[in-house]
């Protein structure tokens, strides 16, 4: 498994995210109690965007998967980029590896 970040774009139509917002709550919370979802939270401006942390085998695997968020479905992200995230530090934080014998890259 690696990491994958995942920076979501807004839309602007705050009124249509606040009532979709359950349902993309409900997306995540499930992804985070099978911990693929690792960390997730709005960017300081939280009407500009948000950042998502995910684990996956490829970034197929990790779009595959979101493109079945509520908000992504209803045309709320008007943007998003998936980057794997090669972690040197905290790695048996975020993907359940003991990091003895790892090596930072």
């Amino acid at each position: 498994m690696s990491a994958f970040a995942i920076t979501y774009f807004y839309a602007g139509d705050v009124e249509a995210r606040q009532v979709v917002r359950p349902g993309h709550i409900d997306f995540l919370s499930a992804l985070h109690q099978a911990g693929t979802l690792l960390m997730s939270g709005p960017l300081e401006d939280g009407d500009a965007g948000a950042l998502l942390i995910v684990t996956g085998v490829s970034a197929d695997e990790v779009v595959g998967l979101m493109d079945e968020d509520p908000f992504w479905r209803a045309g709320l992200v008007a943007r998003r980029e998936v980057q794997r995230w090669n972690v040197v530090f905290g790695v048996e934080a975020l993907v359940g590896k003991s990091s003895r014998g790892s090596r930072a890259t």
